[in-house]
């Protein structure tokens, strides 16, 4: 692979973190939500599963565009959050995870979901029935049994993180080195004079991480396979 300079490896390390910040923050919600969705029923579900899924649906640079509303310095939510907690989300790395969260929450939560239903009802119910409370049940028998969907979820959603465009450089513009993740570093090449250089070496480090993860991916989906096999 063609050598990178400081900026393109700073760029990598960017949304590495990033991707991780937002795969270790949203998984957990993306499991509870995909258990709501599976096993619960209550007024309103439908339009609880309308807005989860609703950033699929919208452009990117609008979901940007909420998140810089609400989260910016001067938003409900992220005036809020800096001056009580200092957190700051707008022109800062942690919004790019923000971002990032927020556009593959409805690629996780899908597959949990399928994962969640294809569970054995029974199976709870009669661990339920030896007085294990819902949320023991969910922890010993639902969700090991549903980890490959799991698996599968936080595999889309950390691809998704490291590929976000639209709404990371709408929320969080493109800074070097506090924001321009890879994507945006690529977008960046292609729009400077003389840059293809710069967009191939990109290109080819982008291809080679996202295979890499796929690799890695396949190798946990086969051991976990093994293992559910093993215990069953």
């Amino acid at each position: 692979m063609p050598s990178l300079d400081p900026a393109e490896w700073q760029a990598l390390s960017l949304t590495l973190k990033v991707a991780a910040t937002a795969l270790i923050v949203t998984l957990p919600v993306a499991i509870l939500a995909g258990y709501v969705l599976a096993r619960l029923r209550f007024p309103g579900h439908g339009i609880l599963n309308g807005l989860i899924h609703l950033p699929l649906v919208l452009p990117p640079v609008v979901t940007g565009y909420v998140l810089l509303i609400l989260f910016g310095r001067r938003g409900p939510i992220g005036s809020f959050l800096e001056e009580t907690f200092g957190i700051t989300f707008a022109f800062n790395w942690t919004g790019a995870a923000l971002a990032a969260g927020v556009m593959a929450f409805p690629l996780m939560v899908r597959p949990i979901r399928l994962a969640i239903e294809a569970v054995d009802p029974k199976l709870e119910e009669a661990a339920a029935t030896l007085g294990s409370p819902r949320v023991v049940v969910l922890a010993v028998v639902t969700l090991p049994l549903a980890l490959p969907g799991i698996l599968a979820a936080a595999i889309l959603g950390f691809a998704k993180a490291m590929g976000e465009f639209g709404a990371t450089i709408t929320f969080v513009s493109n800074i070097p080195g506090e924001t321009r993740t890879l994507a945006l570093a690529l977008y960046t090449a292609t729009q400077t004079p003389d840059g293809e250089l710069a967009a191939f070496r990109l290109t080819i480090l982008s291809t080679v991480v996202a295979f890499a993860a796929l690799i890695a991916s396949e190798v946990v989906a086969r051991r976990l396979a093994r293992a559910v096999k093993g215990g069953a």
